[in-house]
């Protein structure tokens, strides 16, 4: 007879008092992965082939993996395969086998070499991985090799084709005048059109449609809204003032954004320069296809329907305003870019990636850094040495504005898919569904000698929440690069420094966007967090 442990640490179902061993029996986990994408691929359905299969061959499943509504696109957000890996490669799994539906379960990467890349992780750990709904033994042989090659081909390629047809979709709802994307901005609203093209309700931020044949169009907002837009464009056209200037006087007259936010240079120019206000549908400017990088399209890319919508500008103010833009915006050379750096550096006495943004007539910080190599390497050329204290007084006040942000989106977002959420006003602590608690800190970027990046994450150990998000900034620190999620026993009182590549154990929490946690919160409490 055999001890618990001993069994599993053999890869055996242990016996009850008094058995004898007939013979050895497998443990094993189940992984399943439910996207949007048929019934078939249910968890359910996949469960239940995977116990048809180890019923067959004698194998206890003694562990459900299970990542539900997750694009099998990448490995970010998938939380439970991650953390399969990661059980697996610490050597404390209780199962010696794993069990997935089929090959495109375990992953619809488009680089196959992604998808054996985590399998090899599992079988160098000594884990063996069987596809129970395939054809062919997952044996090793040559056979078993080629056909599974083929297959996550045929899972990448699958989802290429599925993202050309959707693609086409939204194109063709685009050109019929069909809205798609995210809220209207100051000054519109979406409205919810019927199957008969009849308005059926006005959607508030964050509500969606519910039915297929429903659809969305932008139609004009409140009154003094849409006067906003037209003064801002009279400013602008008849009297001369720039973005930041038109800005100031919002602010001074305590009118704010859609989002309730004082005005800024940039939400100025963005009302100035976005179609929507003169009735047109403009979608395809920026691509985030296949869950790959984000790009700017060029115009030439833009799919469009004019007169799409009721204007709220004229057009001919609108054709207007982008000449001048276009005239401002022209292609600088590198003595041009520096003349005018200079010329900011003498009126400011000091330059930021920020001054640099919110100064009309400059082109933007991102163009230096990519013109220059580096902020760091255009503020030398004009004789710039950035104090600390100058460049982190900017810094801190626009991560302290993105902090609030992300901790805004977070409860947007938990609420939207029906969560509750509780923030303490004065430590900003989320207690979440009544269960946990999540802190939001933000790291920033720092640029070394060498031009390497780190990052330091200082926690809140005096608050001491069961999850920590921690989001790493990108270089210039005005974006998320990544998040991690971090529970509770991995807070430490000095801060954890991070480079650009980190260890096994911290990538397993690394993930992409945030969407991950929103679906966590909605669902998970703090007893299934705390044992991560």
């Amino acid at each position: 007879m055999i001890s618990w442990e001993a069994g599993v640490a053999r890869g055996k179902a242990p016996l009850s008092e008094g058995e004898t061993e007939p013979s050895e029996q497998l443990l094993a986990a189940e992984y399943v992965r439910m996207s949007t994408e048929h019934q078939q691929y249910s968890t359910q359905n996949q469960a239940q082939t995977i116990r048809e299969y180890a019923e067959r061959r004698g194998i206890r499943i003694v562990k459900t993996y299970s990542d539900d509504a997750k694009s099998g696109l990448i490995i970010g957000g998938r939380m439970a395969l991650q953390q399969m890996i990661a059980d697996v490669e610490s050597g404390v799994a209780e199962f010696s086998m794993i069990l997935v539906y089929d090959v495109t379960r375990w992953g619809r990467f488009q680089d196959t070499d992604e998808s054996a890349y985590y399998e090899y992780r599992c079988r160098k750990a000594g884990m063996q991985v069987a596809y129970c709904a395939e054809q062919f033994e997952n044996d090793g042989s040559p056979t078993s090799t080629i056909v599974k090659s083929v297959k996550r081909a045929m899972a990448g390629e699958y989802s290429r084709e599925l993202s050309v047809k959707v693609f086409a979709g939204q194109c063709r709802l685009i050109e019929l005048g069909y809205r798609q994307g995210g809220p209207a901005g100051f000054g519109l609203r979406r409205a919810l059109l019927d199957e008969r093209g009849e308005v059926k309700t006005e959607l508030k931020r964050g509500e969606h449609k519910s039915l297929q044949t429903d659809r969305v169009v932008l139609v004009p907002g409140p009154d003094e809204e849409v006067r906003t837009v037209r003064w801002i464009y009279s400013q602008f056209l008849k009297k001369g003032l720039s973005e930041s200037e038109i800005a100031a006087e919002l602010n001074e007259r305590g009118i704010l954004t859609d989002l309730g936010r004082a005005w800024t240079r940039a939400t100025v120019h963005q009302i100035l320069t976005n179609e929507k206000y003169i009735g047109n549908n403009v979608y395809n400017r920026r691509s985030f296809k296949l869950k790959r990088k984000r790009v700017a399209n060029g115009p030439e890319m833009w799919i469009r329907s004019e007169g799409a919508f009721e204007a709220i500008v004229e057009p001919k103010q609108f054709q207007k305003a982008q000449a001048i833009i276009a005239a401002r915006n022209r292609r600088f050379s590198d003595e041009e870019m520096l003349e005018r750096l200079t010329r900011l550096l003498l009126r400011h006495g000091y330059i930021s990636g920020l001054v640099i943004d919110e100064a009309d007539g400059m082109p933007s910080s991102g163009a230096y850094a990519h013109r220059f190599g580096s902020l760091l390497r255009a503020y030398s050329l004009v004789g710039f040495t950035p104090d600390r204290d100058y460049r982190y007084i900017e810094a801190n006040r626009l991560l302290r504005q993105f902090h609030g942000d992300e901790i805004e989106r977070v409860i947007h977002e938990i609420t939207r898919l029906g969560g509750a959420v509780i923030r303490n006003p004065a430590t900003d602590l989320l207690t979440i569904n009544g269960e946990f608690t999540a802190s939001v800190v933000v790291a920033r970027c720092r640029e070394t000698s060498s031009g390497g990046l780190r990052w330091k994450i200082r926690f809140d150990t005096g608050l001491a929440p069961d999850i920590t998000i921690a989001i790493r900034m990108n270089r210039t620190n005005t974006d998320a690069l990544d998040y991690y999620l971090l529970p509770q026993f991995e807070m430490r009182s000095k801060p954890l420094g991070l480079a650009e590549e980190n260890g096994l154990m911290l990538d397993a929490f690394r993930f992409e966007t945030l969407d991950f946690f929103f679906d966590m919160a909605r669902r998970v409490s703090v007893s299934e967090v705390t044992p991560w």
